[in-house]
């Protein structure tokens, strides 16, 4: 099956609330280009160099996320090319990130990247610091903390999956309700679902699902 036929597979699985971000990682220009030319505007990336390469080369109207672990020394490089950073997990990051925006007079919208499955070989914070996470990064008024990422674990067991999902969901409710409480901090993307799980994350209530494999394998 062709790239343009598993998208539309694909565009049919998901709702229309649903913002589809193609993951590029390893991907050519020519089978990025197709799927930019199909109609998919969001195109994600796991490192900072990859995403340099391929940003002048590929032709659209694009909004690239950086979507992998974010050092705090490649911030500079993909400030004034992202349009949403999906991976905040420290506070140390958040405020590179304000540096950096700053200078280029813009509002950097972010992801916190949480770990709810508690794994040591996933990035993110703990669930428990979520909102004191957002106490402290609050006054960085050149980012705008939009939502979440998490990623659930490699397994074939789907209640698992979905245990892990239904609890980042949880947590997106509760800031969302009690947004007020923290300054800015505008929440309305919860980024959960990869090739292998995103069903299951739809069902859960992500509103953005990540895919790589899924389009180009």
């Amino acid at each position: 099956m062709n790239i343009e036929k598993k998208l539309d597979q694909i565009m049919k699985e998901i709702p229309q609330n649903v913002t589809l971000v193609a993951v590029t990682k390893h991907r050519s220009i020519e089978e990025i280009q197709r799927v930019v030319d199909y109609g998919i505007k969001d195109l994600g990336e796991n490192r900072v160099q990859e995403l340099l390469d391929k940003y002048d080369k590929i032709k659209g109207d694009i909004r690239w996320h950086l979507i992998g672990h974010l050092q705090t020394n490649k911030v500079k490089y993909i400030i004034d090319k992202v349009d949403l950073i999906h991976s905040v997990d420290s506070v140390k990051l958040a405020k590179e990130i304000n540096t950096q925006a700053k200078k280029h007079g813009r509002i950097m919208r972010v992801l916190i990247q949480v770990n709810v499955s508690m794994e040591d070989s996933k990035f993110g914070i703990e669930v428990e610091e979520v909102e004191s996470f957002l106490q402290q990064i609050s006054h960085e008024s050149n980012i705008s903390v939009v939502g979440f990422m998490t990623m659930a674990p490699f397994t074939e067991n789907i209640e698992e999956t979905r245990h892990i999902f239904r609890k980042m969901h949880e947590i997106y409710d509760k800031i969302k309700d009690n947004q007020d409480a923290f300054k800015n901090v505008n929440i309305e993307t919860l980024s959960m679902g990869m090739t292998n799980d995103y069903p299951i994350a739809i069902e859960e209530g992500s509103n953005l699902v990540r895919i790589g494999r899924g389009i180009f394998v």
